[in-house]
């Protein structure tokens, strides 16, 4: 496994193109389930773990992994599974999600593959609202599931949903409420991000991809819709089925009734994002996802 993320700053020539790569896993059985590769720092054999007293029931313990202490999540025990057992028959994910650095346990690492995010489709709407799955793909005979791994952390590793006082005492009044168009695939994601403009006072509609936010916005120009006048942003996350937040960006900068939109990329992949990806696509901002102060005090200064 020591080279499979090998030369991964090559794959940043994806950006805009609607592609991503995926590192496939084994949790239980035969099913294999996928993580973007952005979002890998390394895959190694399970280290020595240390417990610790009250921890979250899917913290089998904590890593040194390069001078570093890290919580090793049992992601079987996360999504509802039973546990993996011996951490020593396991590999750990190393993975950068929403400003944190933490493992994940898996049965088995198998391979990357590289996908368009056309292929990559919503679960079936028989799953259930319950499901840790954000999309699904085929790929050979084989059925990968997406993972939710925001909704995964959100569960494990709390984190905090208020804007602070002093960050809502910033907000103006204005004659005609703000609105926000907010793209996410995370019923999770869009949950936090819409709580969080609710509280200054600025209303959103929600949309599950970008290609049905690029349907939406396209469809307000076209009925004249009041909505696209009181349009302050787009809040796009990255990672999409159907359409991803990179081709988004550009679609809507291709589009001359909709090139002037404000796209702020709003993503997980807070690792290896860099200015460049963004100007690449056209975006106006990127923040790390998730603070709930850093993404109200984005919006007001935008509104500023």
């Amino acid at each position: 496994m020591s080279n499979v993320l090998e030369d991964i700053d090559k794959r940043t020539q994806m950006v805009g193109q609607n592609r991503l790569e995926l590192l496939l896993f084994r949790v239980h059985g035969r099913q294999s389930f996928g993580i973007n590769v952005f979002k890998v720092r390394e895959v190694m054999l399970c280290p020595p773990l240390t417990h610790l007293p009250k921890s979250h029931p899917s913290v089998c313990g904590v890593a040194s992994i390069r001078g570093k202490t890290l919580p090793v999540i049992d992601l079987s025990l996360a999504i509802g599974g039973q546990s993996l057992g011996d951490p020593t028959q396991c590999f750990v994910i190393v993975t950068e999600y929403n400003r944190f650095v933490q493992g994940l346990l898996v049965k088995g690492v198998e391979r990357i593959i590289n996908m368009r995010w056309e292929s990559i489709k919503p679960p079936p709407k028989g799953v259930g609202p319950d499901n840790y799955l954000t999309a699904v793909t085929q790929f050979g005979d084989q059925m990968i599931g997406i993972l939710d791994v925001e909704k995964v952390f959100s569960e494990v590793i709390h984190s905090a949903e208020e804007v602070s006082g002093s960050v809502i005492g910033t907000a103006v009044k204005n004659a005609v409420q703000p609105h926000v168009l907010v793209v996410d695939d995370s019923s999770v994601a869009r949950n936090q991000i819409k709580r969080t403009l609710d509280q200054i006072n600025i209303s959103s509609t929600l949309a599950i991809d970008g290609r049905e936010a690029l349907e939406m916005l396209k469809k307000w120009v076209e009925t004249q819709d009041p909505l696209l006048q009181r349009l302050n942003m787009v809040i796009s996350d990255i990672e999409m089925p159907e359409m991803d937040g990179y081709t988004l960006t550009a679609e809507i900068r291709k589009d001359d009734k909709l090139k002037d939109i404000y796209v702020l990329l709003h993503s997980s992949l807070s690792g290896v994002f860099n200015d460049a990806m963004v100007k690449r696509v056209g975006a106006n901002q990127f923040i790390a996802k998730f603070s709930a102060d850093d993404l109200a005090m984005a919006v007001l200064k935008r509104l500023t």
